[in-house]
This record gives structure tokens, sequence and C-alpha cells, in this order.
């Protein structure tokens, strides 16, 4: 089996999973889901296989407990997103710059005037790995969405402002790492599925659970950094430069 398809069906496995355990640790739904099993039973075991009336009860329950699952919806669009990517592959057309198993991606960031900024669009990448911040920038705060690949993002280079500066990201799977400039306090909030966040020399290792972290010198340090991330699967760090 190709790359590709072997990483679709573990992530599709592990979103499998993920739902199951969405279902099993919610009562209503489990409840719902079980009697719904019980409803088909009773019509099997009543009429013999032929349609009934519980069955239409059995199979809305079921359904219903189904699709309360957000794990299932992301089931259905990643794979919706990773067959419409093979299909173009299929038909001739190159779609390296958006598949997630293409190679690393760097992203440049060239110097400007500062300027208003109002109502400016950046295009985002859904997939595959990114780096941000190769050269020295005016700092703007930073937003991204990803659905999978290796993130690194390195404010080595960015000229921060006295204030507190932003960063978001969101992402679905894979590594991420921010890098910080010495002497700028760091404030980060990270929520994940399941994945570690090393910090300031510590570890903490998150099962569907948030966390938030301050540095020593953040009350007192002019120049803050506010990292806000959520993750499904992966690891966050960060490393001061």
């Amino acid at each position: 089996m190709k790359s590709p398809w072997r990483f679709f069906f573990i992530v599709e496995a592990l979103l499998l999973l993920y739902a199951v355990w969405q279902i099993i640790t919610s009562p209503q739904l489990l409840i719902l889901l079980l009697f719904g099993a019980l409803c088909i039973y009773l019509g099997l075991k009543k009429n013999k296989g032929k349609s009934s009336f519980w069955f239409v009860v059995g199979g809305l329950c079921i359904f219903i407990s189904l699709v309360s699952s957000p794990a299932l919806w992301i089931m259905l669009v990643f794979g919706i997103i990773f067959v419409g990517l093979k299909g173009v592959e299929v038909s001739g057309i190159d779609p390296s710059k958006n598949a997630f198993w293409n190679k690393k991606k760097m992203v440049m960031v060239d110097a400007q005037e500062p300027d208003a900024h109002s109502g400016t669009k950046v295009k985002q990448p859904l997939f595959g790995n990114e780096r941000i911040g190769n050269q020295v920038y005016e700092w703007d705060d930073i937003n991204i969405n990803m659905v999978s690949g290796d993130t690194i993002i390195d404010l080595g280079n960015t000229i921060l402002p006295k204030r507190d500066n932003v960063v978001v990201l969101r992402k679905g799977f894979g590594r991420t790492r921010v890098l910080v400039p010495s002497g700028v306090g760091i404030m980060i909030e990270h929520a994940t599925f399941a994945g570690d966040l090393v910090f300031e020399g510590q570890q903490a290792t998150l099962r569907n659970e948030s966390v938030k972290m301050f540095s020593e010198d953040y009350d007192e340090n002019q120049r803050r950094i506010k990292l806000i991330t959520n993750t499904l699967l992966g690891d966050v760090e960060v490393i001061r430069v």
C-alpha cells in the first residue's frame, strides 16, 4: 500500500476510535445507541427481517447518536478531501502544492513598510509542512489554520512591539515548534486530544485536556507573546533562541 493511502487509513482509524470514545463517554449518546440497537433486534425477532416500526425507530436513534459525534464529521470531511485530491492526481493534474504528502514547504516573509493592514487577505495552505519567519519583518499577529503537517513559527527575526502580541494556531495533525527570542515574555494556552507540550523546560502530556502556562518574566516584560494553540493530534514545543 502506498504511503498516502496508509496515512489515510491510519488517520481514519484514529478518528473512528475517537468517535467511539466520544459516544462511550457520553451517557446520552451511549443510551441512544444501545436503545437503537435494541429496537433493531426486536424488529428482527418479531418480523424475521421485515421492515417495521422498530427498524425505523432503531435506525433513527443510531443515526442521531452517530451524527452527534464531531469525530465522524471530521472523518467524512477528511475522506472527501483525500479522495478529491487523489482524483485530481489520477486525472493528470499535479496536486503537490496542496497534498499533505508533499515535501516540506518554506514560506518566505519579505520586509515591508508599515501600513494600516486593513482588509489584507492571506491564502493559507491546509496541508504540508510550513515555516514562517525567515527574514526580518514588521510584526503582525499570526492566525494559522491547517489540517496536517509540521509547522515552524520562527519569531527570532521578528521585531516585536512593546505590547501583547498574539499567535493563534488551529491544526489537526502534526508537530508544531515556536521559536521565540530571549527577553520576550511568553504565555501559551494549549488544547489537544492527544499530545505533549514542551515549554520552559517543562513537559505536559495532555489527553483531551487544555493547559495554560507562563514564563517567569511574563508579568514584568514589556514585550510579550500570547500563543493560543489547538490541535487534534501532535506535539507543541516552545523554544528560546
